[in-house]
């Protein structure tokens, strides 16, 4: 049980962004694909259980000092590191070999962000910003490996997509910056040094743009050309609502520091987790309108 929890396995849901190909690419209803993509989840999520791992081992002394990561395994003593070091490369070797089952090019990104999130274990976490671009960089490559994955040559890496990915997470990321200082206060900077640098402020100026972007991107590939012809309209920019209340939520839920990362928000509350299947269940019927026989027309 101890082992399992040092995977972290709620935090699999981090790597749902494997699936969006699958989705805006039109591949829900081709068994292969959708195969493929759950693999490729899987190898992804051994991989970020690695680094997790890791994670923990370089950082179980500062752990203890906050409230909740005190609790974790590593930190706790009820794991050692001996077996915890055994623990991460076995994830990574077991996602590494299954990715290259998949394809060599998926096996690439896996690799690439081990390797990445290594250095930002390391290294990059303590320099102020790079640390959530890094994270935000991560979630990128997640998404493209979820095109990579499916090995299918109509399956389109739109710019836009990436761009509102690498803002959206950015936003998530900056989120959990303000919740961490909300929760520990005058012992934030003890926990995490690149906090120092953080205030209040500079953290809500940056979710304001980070979302914004974010929004924007989001718009721009709903009215974009190419996405008129794949799915036959723009109507996907009809669900900029149930954007902005996910996204307006989570800012608000985030900065009074009442959940202490956007895994618990998103897993805890449920007026998010009702805006978000509702975001969903929509884009799936914009994108699949022509194979369910629904017609909506074209903006």
């Amino acid at each position: 049980m101890k082992f399992l929890q040092i995977m972290r396995p709620l935090h699999w849901t981090k790597n749902m962004f494997v699936f969006a190909a699958l989705i805006f690419g039109q591949k829900l209803n081709v068994p292969l694909a959708v195969g493929r993509a759950i693999g490729g989840f899987f190898c992804f999520c051994l991989a970020a259980s690695a680094v997790y791992i890791f994670n923990d081992i370089i950082d179980r002394k500062t752990d203890r000092l906050h409230p909740e990561k005190c609790k974790r395994p590593i930190a706790a003593g009820s794991v050692t590191v001996g077996s915890a070091v055994v623990m991460s490369v076995l994830c990574a070797a077991v996602a590494v070999v299954g990715s290259f089952m998949l394809a060599d090019s998926f096996a690439v990104i896996v690799l690439t962000y081990i390797v990445l999130m290594i250095l930002y274990s390391l290294l990059l976490k303590r320099i102020m910003i790079l640390d959530c671009v890094v994270i935000s960089i991560g979630f990128c490559l997640r998404a493209v490996a979820g095109v990579v994955v499916l090995q299918a040559e109509d399956v389109f890496i739109s710019p836009w997509l990436i761009i509102c990915t690498f803002a959206l997470c950015l936003f998530l990321a900056f989120g959990k910056r303000r919740s961490e200082i909300a929760q520990l206060r005058e012992d934030s900077e003890s926990f995490r040094k690149t906090l120092a640098g953080y205030t209040p402020e500079l953290l809500a100026h940056m979710l304001d743009v980070t979302s914004g972007l974010a929004v924007v991107c989001f718009l721009l590939y709903a009215m974009d050309d190419r996405t008129l012809r794949i799915f036959g309209s723009n109507n996907l920019v009809y669900t900029t609502p149930l954007v902005l209340y996910c996204i307006f939520r989570y800012s608000a839920l985030i900065q009074k520091g009442k959940y202490s990362g956007p895994v618990q928000l998103i897993l805890s509350d449920l007026p998010f987790q009702i805006g978000f299947v509702l975001w969903v269940i929509a884009c799936i019927g914009i994108i699949y309108a022509d194979k369910l026989g629904i017609s909506f027309g074209s903006v």
